[in-house]
């Protein structure tokens, strides 16, 4: 099964650190990553999607984050 997920933070250190642990725990990114400002909390932020091969097949019961 092919898993998707889109990673999201405010822009600080923390979305870095969140991507480089999922990039360590073998997601791979997936095109480019966004960033917009949040009118409701007055931040930037940021998302970037990542990919990932892994075994079973794909049910909504799936925790992606576990992967």
């Amino acid at each position: 099964m092919r898993a998707y997920r889109l990673l999201t933070e405010d822009d600080t250190s923390a979305f870095c650190h969140k991507v480089t642990d999922a990039l360590n725990k073998g997601w791979e990114l997936h095109g480019s990553p966004a960033y917009a400002y949040d009118e409701s909390t007055g931040r930037m932020r940021c998302a970037q999607a990542v990919t990932k091969e892994a075994e079973g097949v794909y049910s909504p019961d799936v925790k992606l984050g576990q992967l």
